[in-house]
């Protein structure tokens, strides 16, 4: 009895396995797709777009910088650019690699200090400097009616994700006359941070008031870098005033960026600037 059970029960079984395997899994993935199609459904990414956006160091922002800035005209003081206007004999090294600097024309992605915030970040960045002794306290702080402001992309161009964001801050030539005592002239500033990479500032002090190398290690600091080193060179016609301390600093690869603390005489003007 129970093998006729199992004789007329077995076709039933294949049967009815013949059919599954054939309508189940169309039934089953139409039944899912009803739980997904026309609903909105969110998902946790971790690390979303971290390629896009190489994250640098400090040294390698500043190595970047140096070169994109070193492809271009500087920003430099009245008397320093007088000085460099004249000199028509001067031949300028190629730089290994290729490097733009550029106006941001679509302006800060969202992450990036704004416009709107840029004076208000100086300001903060000129107080640091001051809390460290970089600069004195008699510097006066910026503000919208009184400078110009300009976002740049400074870009590896062969290796594009190496990328700085800088903003421009320079005194308004609008103004005629205007009081420069005591003034920001020029600085690049970072977009991500606000940290000062590069000034040119009026101030009471001269030259023997300024301790560079204290000044300069004070600034790297600040800046999150690596100690500098002293630049060795007996050429007195590296710059187009008598009064200057060369320091370098490792960057990127076999690269390294020189920082310059200068002074001109006369107009009281301190810089420190960035260069390859």
């Amino acid at each position: 009895m129970k093998s006729k059970i199992y004789y007329l029960a077995f076709p039933v079984i294949a049967a009815f396995a013949m059919v599954i395997s054939i309508w189940g899994p169309e039934t089953l993935a139409r039944y899912k797709d009803q739980g997904i199609l026309d609903r909105p459904h969110t998902e946790n990414v971790e690390n979303a777009g971290e390629g896009y956006r190489y994250q640098m160091n400090g040294n390698e922002k500043l190595y970047i910088l140096s070169c994109c800035l070193s492809s271009q005209t500087l920003p430099e003081s009245e008397l320093n650019a007088m000085a460099r206007a004249a000199d028509t004999g001067v031949e300028y090294q190629e730089l290994e690699g290729s490097y733009a600097f550029v106006v941001n024309r679509r302006g800060p992605s969202g992450k990036e200090i704004t416009d709107e915030q840029i004076f208000a970040a100086c300001n903060e960045g000129l107080d640091m400097l001051k809390e460290k002794g970089i600069l004195p306290e008699q510097v006066k702080q910026v503000d919208v009616s009184s400078y110009n402001v300009t976002l740049y992309s400074a870009i590896d161009v062969l290796e594009p994700r190496n990328n700085v964001a800088v903003w421009k801050m320079s005194l308004s030539n609008s103004q005629k006359n205007a009081d420069k005592e005591n003034r920001l002239m020029d600085a690049y500033i970072d977009a991500d941070d606000g940290k000062i990479y590069e000034f040119y500032v009026r101030t009471p002090l001269l030259w023997e008031d300024i301790d560079a190398d204290g000044l300069v290690a004070a600034w790297a600091e600040y800046m999150g870098l690596s100690a500098p080193v002293p630049y060795e060179s007996d050429n007195p016609l590296l710059e187009t005033t008598p009064y200057f301390r060369k320091y370098v600093f490792v960057g990127m690869g076999n690269g390294q960026t020189v920082v310059t603390v200068g002074f001109y005489e006369g107009i009281n003007e301190l810089f420190l600037k960035v260069s390859k």
